[in-house]
């Protein structure tokens, strides 16, 4: 069984729809990120940066303890060398996969998010900044269609490459993207969004929607942090 500590983010969807693909047995737990539920003791034991999602594996391939998993792009690649699943075994596939999982870790997640930020959650509306983030969206989201441009599937075969770029894409009206102008990475986003497992994932998430918290408070959860809410 794995408990995957979640909250409806495209960095939670990342894992249900992975677990929901592969048919491993597991349980949610819900980490409300807007009413500081990422700082609880508990959840700090096995998410040392304060981050979802996190997972707890009770039956690790090496019949040893049980194996708790932090940060999303390490789970699945955790989760795809458990099961077998969604990662090639040929050198040169597996490094294609890996490559353009760790392009989505590194660049087109940090910049919708900051994207997400400056566009939405910022109190103060810096249009340099919206700029600079709607730009670096943009240009990631014309590698991506530019990838696609003779492949179904970022990497060949549906891969956990294309499990950890879907979810940020998804908003991708929120970022101030038109897929009209990606039409390979349109085409991609429409198959993915088609397959039962993604289906399935997004409806746990529904299944988790709580009434609205303080904005104020969530802002000062999410974004006000610094070395001292580590280190007070």
């Amino acid at each position: 069984m794995i408990e995957l500590y979640y909250w409806a983010t495209p960095n939670g969807h990342k894992i249900t729809i992975l677990l929901e693909e592969v048919g491993l047995p597991y349980t949610i737990i819900p980490v409300n990120i807007g009413a500081g539920d990422q700082f609880k003791p508990e959840f700090l034991k096995i998410s040392p940066n304060n981050r979802m999602p996190a997972i707890v594996d009770h039956k690790p391939a090496d019949g040893g303890a049980p194996i708790s998993v932090f940060e999303s792009g390490a789970i699945l690649l955790y989760l795809a060398e458990k099961t077998g699943k969604l990662i090639p075994q040929d050198l040169r596939n597996r490094t294609q996969v890996l490559e353009w999982l760790f392009w989505q870790m590194a660049g087109l997640g940090p910049m919708a998010g900051q994207n997400h930020h400056f566009s939405t959650y910022a109190p103060e509306k810096i249009e340099y900044a919206i700029n600079r983030y709607v730009n670096e969206t943009g240009r990631l989201y014309a590698v991506l269609n530019k990838q696609l441009a003779d492949k179904e599937f970022v990497a060949g075969d549906y891969s956990i490459a294309d499990i950890a770029a879907y979810p940020w894409i998804v908003s991708h009206e929120r970022q101030s993207q038109n897929l009209e102008d990606f039409p390979h990475l349109k085409r991609w986003f429409e198959t993915i969004k088609a397959r039962p497992a993604t289906i399935r994932a997004y409806e746990k998430a529904e299944a988790l929607k709580t009434p609205a918290l303080d904005p104020d408070k969530s802002r000062d959860l999410l974004f006000n942090q610094s070395a001292k809410t580590i280190q007070p």
